[in-house]
């Protein structure tokens, strides 16, 4: 995420209103990152459009969870801090720069991060009861902790698993999104890496420091 290649894209920010995806009861959302303003459901319309979307394209009884979407600035600075100072620790003979760079792999640096725009999601598939599908690794597994089991297309994961990670593709890239390859879980609309990966010259969503002109509908 650190690469010239996205830092460089410009932002020509749409001013699209955010919605809250728990408003939307085809959609299950996960608890397990929610803060008491409820900014972790929401995400700009177009990407809820998105979402209601590939969940119509899932095979019947199958669920789009959504675990975390809009992300405060001030917890990607510390998400990135913590990563990068987890990295540190781990490799004393390293330069900052370094750290840097392998830290934007796998926690966007707040400039070009697509969660603070809305435009993010991270998301996993469940049965009607919530029992998530197995996926080869938990939501947010480092690669040091995976053993690289995070990256969308490692080879070492049970064919189960590849087969949950293809249909979640499948639908999420039939709507628009795309994927950072070192989630599986992370898609995105709108942001600058959509942007580099799609061919068009500028993204669509900024970074904002709360969540404006909420759409209750």
């Amino acid at each position: 995420m650190s690469d010239a290649r996205v830092t460089d894209i410009p932002v020509a920010d749409a001013g699209e209103s955010f919605v809250d995806l728990r408003n939307h009861a085809e959609l299950v959302l996960d608890g397990r990152l929610a803060d008491p303003h409820g900014a972790y459901a929401h995400v700009r319309a177009s990407v809820a459009a998105r979402l209601l979307d590939a969940q119509s394209l899932l095979p019947c009884g199958l669920r789009l969870l959504v675990v975390e979407a809009y992300r405060p600035p001030v917890l990607q600075r510390r998400y990135f801090a913590d990563y990068s100072a987890e990295l540190a620790r781990r490799n004393p003979e390293r330069p900052p720069s370094w750290v840097h760079e392998q830290a934007s792999r796998f926690v966007a640096p707040l400039r070009v991060a697509p969660h603070v725009a809305g435009a993010a999601v991270d998301l996993t598939l469940c049965e009607p009861d919530g029992t998530e599908l197995p996926m080869g690794t938990e939501v947010n597994a480092t690669p040091e902790e995976s053993g690289g089991n995070c990256y969308t297309a490692a080879p070492g994961i049970p064919t189960g698993a590849r087969s949950n990670r293809e249909l979640l593709s499948k639908v999420l890239t039939a709507v628009g999104m795309v994927n950072y390859p070192t989630e599986w879980w992370h898609w995105s609309y709108g942001d600058r890496y959509w942007a580099l990966r799609t061919g068009v010259p500028n993204a669509l969503h900024g970074q904002h420091d709360a969540i404006p002109n909420q759409e209750d509908d």
